[in-house]
């Protein structure tokens, strides 16, 4: 049967399916000697152990989102690249792993969205919060899916303050996705941590993550920490696949401050932590 989102019952784990040659975790699965074929067997085996150490979400993503303004210019993919990768591993996903595994598709391109869903996807997270394309905003209403709207914004420069920005900011794309027919009890909203932010933005925005949900009146929210760039400086310069330690205690932190979706690289390390913060939070 589907898998059903339960809010406020537990914290749900996604793994990271990144089918992208470039990821800046290093954990890319279309890497030069793959075809299609191997880059889905890769999938496959990758979500089978995300699946089986405790994921409840896959998150299929055949785009680096990388910020630029941490780590350099990148080349844009079109849809029809992206589309070719990520389709036949979101369709693979569901076949073998859909009634342990809701599959999302990791993109903010409206065609690439509709594509997703139609090969049986049913969540859409989109690092631009449908305001780049309004089209998967309008493929998630369209399909009944589940819509991510996460922050972002190119520079880091905040004069009011990257709390009421972020609040505000969400606010607007909350308001713009359900006149484009999201329903409401499909929306979920990610602070967008690492993403237009330097090292002080993302820790206050971790410090005030209670807060900030409250103030998007108590929708779910998706925090995602896992390897990124300020936990390799807070740990003196750590590499992406040393900073385990750092993901851990920012996801043990993020469940205590109420996030219901914590979106993860290390799967199994962190549906522990998750076992352990959720027996305490959530008595």
């Amino acid at each position: 049967m589907p898998v059903e989102l339960q809010w406020g019952a537990r914290t749900h784990v996604m793994g990271i399916v990144n089918v992208t040659p470039d990821s800046f975790s290093g954990d890319g699965l279309a890497t030069p000697d793959r075809d299609i074929t191997a880059v889905v067997e890769a999938a496959l085996e990758q979500a089978r152990a995300f699946v089986d150490a405790g994921a409840e979400l896959l998150d299929v993503g055949a785009e680096s989102s990388r910020p630029r303004n941490a780590y350099g210019d990148h080349p844009d993919v079109d849809a029809e690249t992206e589309a070719a990768l990520a389709v036949p591993v979101v369709r693979a996903l569901v076949a073998e792993l859909g009634d342990r595994a809701m599959v999302s598709i990791d993109t903010s391109k409206g065609a690439v969205a509709r594509a997703a869903l139609d090969a049986g996807a049913t969540m859409v997270n989109d690092v631009w919060a449908a305001r780049r394309d309004p089209g998967t905003a309008e493929a998630a209403a369209a399909a009944g899916a589940h819509l991510v709207l996460m922050h972002n914004r190119e520079g880091i420069d905040y004069p009011d303050g990257v709390f009421a920005s972020v609040v505000g900011w969400l606010r607007e794309a909350v308001a713009a996705a359900e006149d484009r027919g999201v329903h409401r009890d499909r929306l979920i909203v990610d602070p967008g941590i690492g993403f237009g932010k330097g090292s002080d933005e993302n820790l206050e925005l971790l410090h005030r993550l209670g807060e900030l949900k409250a103030a998007l009146d108590g929708l779910p929210m998706l925090v995602g920490t896992s390897r990124k760039r300020f936990l390799g400086e807070l740990l003196g310069g750590a590499q992406p696949d040393d900073r385990v330690e750092g993901t851990a205690a920012t996801v043990a932190l993020a469940i205590a401050a109420g996030a219901d979706i914590v979106r993860v690289h290390d799967v199994a390390q962190m549906a522990r932590v998750r076992t352990v913060a959720d027996a305490v939070v959530r008595r």
